[in-house]
């Protein structure tokens, strides 16, 4: 019996905490909510500036990998490349580094939600593009473009988790991202070497390096900022930078075989890959 009376207060304590906890949560989102609803929007001013620069690669790049496609004949068929193309380096120039400026008076305002959704598409049995930049509940569109089905699930962290398939010829899907994020994975579950990853942020000011390493972030505030420069294999870096009225700053990165990973909401899955 008394045991029993045990097990019982045990089970209502435990209860107690969960509820609490769980409250806690919905109480610090509902709180952070509404600070960023509390947010002055921003309005241009005509002194806006621009970050710009190259992110370059010092050394020679890892050599690409055959993948092997044959667990379904109609990605070979669908005409895509069948090497790994995680790190995309030409002539001294790395592809694919999402950049984007943080802090300083840009965390203080809030901006409008573009009409116009981002579109990621599926083709060749890819993902493209592999790095794209998306603003808070902005619409994110999937498209299928392949003669096979693919399942697209990403994989956030503090976002919400969804996993969909989509057939040849089907509809697009929309989701949304509520919650700034960077950087968000994205993985087919029928093909494994399929990878995107999407930053999600609450303002517009972020970039992806062209094939030629450069990026430009039109329409910053003047101000000092945390520029970011982040790659999927290479890892994190950041500088600072000031730029005055109406400014354009140079701000070049460089990275290299052995560069630190600084850890992110980015969970890297191996792809299937032979040698």
């Amino acid at each position: 019996m008394c045991r029993k009376t045990i097990s019982v207060w045990m089970a209502l304590i435990l209860s107690a905490f969960l509820f609490a906890a769980c409250n806690g949560g919905k109480d610090k989102d509902k709180k952070k909510a509404a600070d960023e609803a509390a947010r002055t929007p921003y309005k241009e001013t005509g002194d806006e500036a621009t970050v710009k620069g190259i992110v370059k690669f010092d050394g020679t790049p890892p050599a690409s990998k055959r993948i092997d496609m044959s667990q379904d004949s109609n990605c070979a068929k669908a005409g895509g490349s069948s090497m790994t193309d995680d790190v995309q380096v030409a002539d001294g120039k790395l592809a694919n580094v999402f950049v984007y400026v943080k802090g300083g008076k840009i965390d203080g305002y809030s901006y409008p939600t573009p009409s116009s959704p981002v579109t990621l598409d599926q083709q060749g049995c890819r993902y493209h593009p592999r790095v794209m930049g998306i603003q808070v509940n902005q619409a994110f569109r999937v498209t299928n473009s392949d003669p096979t089905t693919h399942n697209v699930h990403p994989t956030p962290k503090v976002n919400r988790e969804w996993n969909q398939s989509q057939t040849q010829g089907q509809a697009a899907i929309e989701e949304k991202f509520l919650r700034q994020e960077t950087l968000v994975p994205v993985k087919c579950n029928q093909h494994p070497w399929m990878k995107a990853h999407v930053g999600v942020l609450a303002h517009p000011y972020f970039a992806v390096t062209a094939q030629d390493g450069s990026y430009t972030i039109k329409g910053v505030p003047p101000g000092t900022y945390t520029v970011v420069a982040w790659h999927e294999t290479f890892g994190e870096q950041t500088m600072s930078v000031t730029v005055g009225a109406k400014e354009s700053k140079t701000q070049d990165f460089t990275f290299k075989v052995g560069t630190a990973y600084a850890p992110s909401s980015l969970e890297i899955q191996p792809a299937l890959v032979l040698p």
